[in-house]
């Protein structure tokens, strides 16, 4: 499971959102819906999800219904203060949300679009394990609105597989791309590299393999290592290496060159796609600081820089919803200073960068130290935009701590 929330100011029984604040309509806004099972927990995970042995307290074919009635709290709150508006983006995370009936998942999208409605070509995703998907599921949730699929391949590669503790056959993941395709649905894959084991050879075999699937998007992160989880401890105990930075940095380069080569452009560090149509919407929303409900247990929201986040456990969640009071376990409001150092961490990561005029006036004279060394692009930064060049997204922290410290 992930580790404790963080700490906040007691969150109101009610839900109901401060009478001061800044509510701007015209912000888009975005839905989350935590799935929180898995089969297994996979040994380098520390999000907030549970196996049936874990669940005491809930069952999952309750879940749908204990999730719809948070969205019927959070259409009251936000009408009540004039916060109400369509959805521009709906995600289904986990978790493994194709663990639970395609039903279950139809019916949570249309109670959170008869509350809050979508907007004309929203973009809907689902993420799934290539295990559970059929192309009468895939069908099921194209019916249902869903537009977008995004399929856990992480490797084609048994042994790095193994190494991360994932279940799916390999050769499935082109089941359910296929299966996603023939319904109508467009397509992400997820990789990761990094694994103990794994080698330059074997992340070059899982990228042609992702390229030969012909997805419209491709996401690759680094795997870290998060206190707490099985791939931790293991590495405490000294029975798997610690991954290495150096082998790291040369698997993105590679996955840079090779995606590149495929038609692939990168719009944010860690994300690559074959028009800017298909980037990923929603977590642009993220990136941008739109407004967004996060449903489900250890969900986080924020509406107008209000943050709160939810109980962790489906049972105290579920208990919480039951008595009609919001699931929230505490809430933040962070002062700009702390609003703008988040800014600049997150739009400096994609494509289009940061407006110089946006980083603190102590700091501007920064940039030009950041060209010089190559990590930023220097007719951008000409033109006023930090844009991060290949090297400034291998070195992406360093480029933050420069603009903020």
């Amino acid at each position: 499971m992930a580790g404790p929330l963080p700490l906040g100011d007691p969150a109101p029984a009610d839900g109901h959102l401060p009478a001061d604040l800044p509510v701007d309509t015209s912000v888009p806004f975005s839905a989350y819906l935590h799935i929180p099972f898995c089969t297994v927990r996979c040994g380098y995970c520390d999000f907030n999800t549970y196996t049936a042995t874990e669940l005491r307290g809930a069952k999952q074919e309750d879940y749908a219904s204990t999730l719809i009635s948070e969205i019927a709290l959070a259409r009251r709150v936000l009408d009540d203060a004039g916060a109400l508006r369509p959805m521009d983006t709906v995600f289904f995370g986990g978790g493994t949300p194709t663990l639970l009936p395609a039903g279950d998942l139809a019916r949570m999208l249309d109670a959170a679009t008869s509350a809050f409605g979508l907007v004309d070509g929203a973009e809907v995703t689902v993420e799934a394990n290539p295990d559970t998907v059929t192309l009468e599921v895939a069908r099921t949730l194209a019916s249902a609105g869903v537009t977008r699929m995004s399929v856990g391949m992480q490797s084609a590669v048994p042994h790095v597989l193994a190494a991360l503790d994932r279940t799916h056959r390999p050769e499935n993941v082109r089941t359910a791309v296929t299966a996603a395709k023939d319904a109508g649905l467009a397509v992400s894959v997820d990789l990761i590299y990094g694994a103990p084991g794994e080698s330059l050879d074997d992340w070059e075999a899982s990228l042609d393999a992702a390229l030969a699937l012909e997805p419209d998007h491709i996401s690759a992160y680094a795997l870290i290592i998060e206190d707490g989880t099985k791939l931790a401890r293991q590495i405490r105990r000294g029975e798997v290496p610690t991954p290495d930075d150096d082998l790291q940095a040369d698997m993105y380069e590679l996955a840079d060159a090779r995606l590149g080569a495929g038609g692939f452009e990168w719009y944010e560090v860690r994300n690559w796609a074959r028009v800017p149509a298909q980037r990923s919407r929603h977590n642009l929303a993220y990136w941008r600081g739109s407004d967004w409900w996060g449903f489900g247990p250890g969900a986080h929201s924020h509406v107008a820089g209000l943050r709160w986040w939810n109980v962790k456990h489906p049972a105290a969640y579920a208990q919480r919803l039951a008595a009609s009071e919001s699931p929230a376990a505490a809430t933040e409001r962070p002062d700009a200073e702390s609003q703008t150092l988040e800014r600049i961490l997150l739009l400096s990561r994609i494509r289009e960068g940061i407006a110089v005029d946006e980083v603190p006036p102590a700091n501007r004279s920064r940039v030009a130290g950041l060209m010089a060394d190559g990590l930023v692009d220097p007719v951008a930064a000409v033109q006023g935009r930090i844009q991060l060049t290949l090297r400034g997204r291998l070195l992406a922290d360093a480029v933050v701590r420069a603009l903020t410290d």
